[in-house]
C-alpha cells in the first residue's frame, strides 16, 4: 500500500488492524491531507487514527478539521487524549473551537487544560464575540529596541520555536508597549553590532483587540502581510493575528453576505448541519415579506383595470418589462453591496455611484428597449398578432423598458446606501427584495405609459 493513504485505504487498514501502517503512512502525510482523508470517517474510526498519531501531529490535524468533526472527536476520545490535543493546539484555534461549543462543554474542556493554558484560554474567551481579541494568539516573540541585532537573532533562535510566525518581529519598550515591527529579512541583512533602534523607523500598523474582526480583514487586504500585532488601548502588545485566521473570517463574512443577498438569514452552521426548523426560520421571514410585497402588484394591476380591459395586449408584455427591471436592480444591488464590503465604495460616494448607475441604467434600458420593440415589429410582420396599434404597442414597451430598467438600477444601487445610513446591513437589500420593489413600481410605470399612449 502506498505511503499516502486515502480515506478508503485508511478504512481498509483499520479493518485489518494494521495500526503501525497507519501510523507510518499518516505520519508522512501533510497535516491538511490527513485532515481531508479522515474528515468523513465514522467518529469511532477517526478516533482510532488519532490514537495512533504522534501527540504534536494529532493537535495539528485537529486544528484543520471542521467544527462538527472536532466535536465528535472530543466525544469519542478518552479524556487524556482530549487534554493532550487541547493543550497542544494553538490558542487562537482552541478559542475558535471553545466558542462554538455549549457553555457546559466548554467548562469541562477548560478543566482539562494546564493552569497556564487555561489562563490563556480564559483570557481570549473574555473578549467580545466577533472581536479581534478572539482571533489573536499569544504565541509570539518580541525584541527590545536597545538590543543589538546579534542579541535579537540569538533571542529568536532560543525562543522562536513556539512562535506562531517569525516573518515579522515586534519591537517593544520596557513596559511592553509596541513601538515598531520589523521583517526578519531586515534583521538578517543588518550589521550584527547595530542596534534595533537604528534599523527601525517607528512606523507600524496594529490592530486593536476590541475592534470587529472585519477590521482585521480590511487591514490584511490593504497591507498584504502574513501577521499583524494586536494592542490594547494603552498600546501594550497583547498578541498577533495571522493571515490563516483572517482568511477564515473573510470566508465566513462573504458567506453571510451571499446568504443575505439571496433573501435569507445568515446560517451559523454549515448548510448540511443546519436543522430543518432552523433552516425554515432563516428563510421564512424574508419569503413572507416578499410575498406580501408582491400583493401590491395585484393592487397596481387593479388600479389600471380599465387600461388592461381596453388594451389587453399590454398584459402579454408584463413579464418581459417587469423581469427586466428586477434583474437590472438585482445586478446593481449586488455590485454595490460587494463594492461596499471590499471598501471600494464608501457612504460618501453615493452621489458618484448614482451618476454612474444612471448612465449605465439608461444604456441598459435602451439596449433592451430596442430588442423588445424589435420583438413586436417582427411578431407583427410574421404573425399579425398585434393589430393596427402594433406601432404604439412597440412604443409603449420600448419606453417602459427604458424607464423601468433605469428605475431598477437606481433602486438597486441606492438601497444599500440607505440601509447603511440607518445602521442596517447593506447585504439585507437582497436581490429578491429589490426585485419585488421594482416589480410593483415597474407595473405602475408600464401601465401609466400604456394609458398615455394607447388610450
Amino acid at each position: 500500500m502506498q505511503a499516502r493513504l486515502t480515506r478508503e485505504e485508511i478504512e481498509q487498514a483499520l479493518a485489518a488492524r494494521q495500526f503501525s501502517l497507519i501510523r507510518t503512512a499518516v505520519g508522512e502525510m501533510e497535516v491538511a491531507d490527513v485532515a481531508d482523508a479522515i474528515e468523513n470517517l465514522e467518529p469511532e474510526s477517526r478516533a482510532v487514527v488519532f490514537r495512533v498519531l504522534r501527540r504534536e501531529k494529532a493537535a495539528e490535524v485537529f486544528e484543520y478539521l471542521e467544527p462538527e468533526a472536532q466535536e465528535s472527536l472530543i466525544r469519542a476520545l478518552a479524556q487524556e487524549h482530549v487534554a493532550a490535543i487541547l493543550n497542544d493546539m494553538s490558542p487562537d484555534d482552541r478559542t475558535a473551537l471553545l466558542e462554538e461549543l455549549p457553555a457546559e462543554v466548554t467548562k469541562q474542556l477548560l478543566a482539562l487544560l494546564t493552569p497556564e493554558e487555561r489562563n490563556v484560554a480564559r483570557q481570549l474567551l473574555g473578549y467580545p464575540e466577533e472581536s479581534i481579541g478572539r482571533l489573536m494568539t499569544p504565541d509570539f516573540i518580541t525584541i527590545r529596541d536597545d538590543w543589538t541585532v546579534r542579541r535579537a537573532l540569538d533571542h529568536i533562535r532560543e525562543n522562536g520555536e513556539d512562535s506562531e510566525t517569525l516573518n515579522v518581529i515586534n519591537v517593544v519598550d520596557g513596559s511592553g508597549r509596541l513601538i515598531d515591527n520589523l521583517r526578519v529579512r531586515e534583521l538578517l541583512l543588518a550589521e550584527l553590532d547595530s542596534h534595533i533602534a537604528e534599523i527601525g523607523d517607528g512606523k507600524f500598523i496594529a490592530l486593536h483587540a476590541m475592534d470587529d474582526q472585519e477590521r482585521a480583514v480590511e487591514v490584511f487586504m490593504e497591507y498584504d502581510r502574513v501577521a499583524f500585532p494586536v494592542i490594547d488601548s494603552n498600546g501594550v502588545l497583547l498578541g498577533i493575528v495571522t493571515v490563516d485566521d483572517v482568511l477564515d473570517v473573510a470566508e465566513q463574512e462573504a458567506t453571510e453576505d451571499i446568504q443575505k443577498i439571496g433573501g435569507s438569514g445568515a446560517l451559523e452552521q454549515p448548510y448540511m448541519q443546519v436543522g430543518l426548523l432552523s433552516m425554515l426560520r432563516k428563510r421564512v421571514g424574508w419569503l413572507v415579506v416578499l410575498f406580501l410585497g408582491q400583493q401590491l402588484t395585484l393592487s397596481a394591476m387593479g388600479h389600471f383595470a380599465d387600461t388592461i380591459a381596453r388594451a389587453l395586449v399590454l398584459v402579454t408584455f408584463v413579464p418581459l418589462v417587469i423581469s427586466s427591471g428586477g434583474n437590472s436592480g438585482s445586478q446593481a444591488a449586488t455590485m454595490v453591496v460587494r463594492a461596499m464590503a471590499v471598501g471600494d465604495v464608501e457612504p460618501r460616494d453615493w452621489w458618484n455611484v448614482m451618476r454612474r448607475e444612471f448612465l449605465v441604467g439608461l444604456g441598459l434600458g435602451i439596449v433592451v428597449a430596442v430588442i423588445g420593440a424589435m420583438r413586436i415589429v417582427l411578431g407583427e410582420e410574421f404573425t399579425g398578432a398585434y393589430g393596427a396599434d402594433w406601432g404604439r404597442v412597440a412604443l409603449v414597451v420600448g419606453l417602459s423598458l427604458v424607464f423601468v430598467v433605469l428605475w431598477g438600477v437606481l433602486i438597486g444601487s441606492m438601497l444599500p446606501f440607505i440601509l447603511r445610513r440607518f445602521g442596517a446591513d447593506p447585504a439585507a437589500s437582497s436581490t429578491p427584495f429589490v426585485a419585488t420593489l421594482v416589480d410593483v413600481t415597474g407595473l405602475m410605470i408600464y401601465f401609466t405609459i400604456g394609458t398615455a399612449v394607447l388610450l
